[in-house]
């Protein structure tokens, strides 16, 4: 195992702690986040608003890698990150590409479907 892949594989666990600052150390100061739903977002300042506004309602986390493929700067891990938020669970399918540089995550996109998120928090619709 390459030291890039263990360094993703480190920070994969991190979540389950949901410590913005945790994460966020593991991107270089000018590391960019690109969860493809959303606008990139680049630096530490940034990046803690960002993930520190999503995971603020978050009860648990764990997220298992499925598999992960790594050549020289690039990681790529498969994953199934389950979730609580509240009284609710998602489990939700998704792939990550990683270019790292130095030990740190110089740039990560995220590809997964909101909508799989989307369905298991929303409260169900009411009939009238």
């Amino acid at each position: 195992m390459s030291s890039n892949e263990q360094i993703v594989r480190d920070f994969i666990a991190a979540w389950s702690r949901l410590d913005v600052d945790e994460i966020v150390a593991f991107f270089a100061p000018d590391g960019t986040y690109h969860n493809m739903m959303n606008k990139p977002v680049t630096g530490h300042d940034d990046l803690r608003k960002f993930i520190g506004g999503f995971i603020k309602s978050w009860t648990q986390t764990t997220w298992d890698i499925l598999n992960v493929a790594s050549h020289g700067n690039i990681v790529m891990a498969e994953r199934l990150d389950r979730t609580r938020i509240g009284d609710r669970s998602v489990d939700l399918p998704c792939c990550g590409v990683f270019e790292m540089s130095n030990g740190k995550i110089k740039v990560w996109r995220d590809y997964f479907d909101l909508a799989t998120y989307v369905q298991a928090v929303m409260p169900p619709k009411q009939a009238s």
